[in-house]
């Protein structure tokens, strides 16, 4: 699994999934918000506690792990 700063996994929050650091918000949310159509503005007002720069951590940890997946298997 890629190493991101302000990613974490613990299996105390959210069972494990990996989330935005001192937060409840998993990657899993942001890229699911992403993908109903919504832009980085729209998730950032529906969830003001987050800044754009973790909206952008989280779309890196995705993309690193397809990235890391797609190389294992080769």
């Amino acid at each position: 699994m890629p190493k991101a700063p302000r990613i974490i996994t613990d299996p105390r929050i959210m069972m494990g999934k990996p989330v935005i650091e001192g937060t409840r918000i998993t990657v899993e949310l942001i890229l699911t918000r992403l993908g109903e159509g919504r832009s980085v503005d729209e998730i950032l007002t529906e969830y003001p506690h987050l800044t754009r720069k973790q909206v952008s951590v989280a779309i890196d940890y995705a993309r690193d792990l397809v990235s890391h997946s797609a190389e294992a298997a080769e």
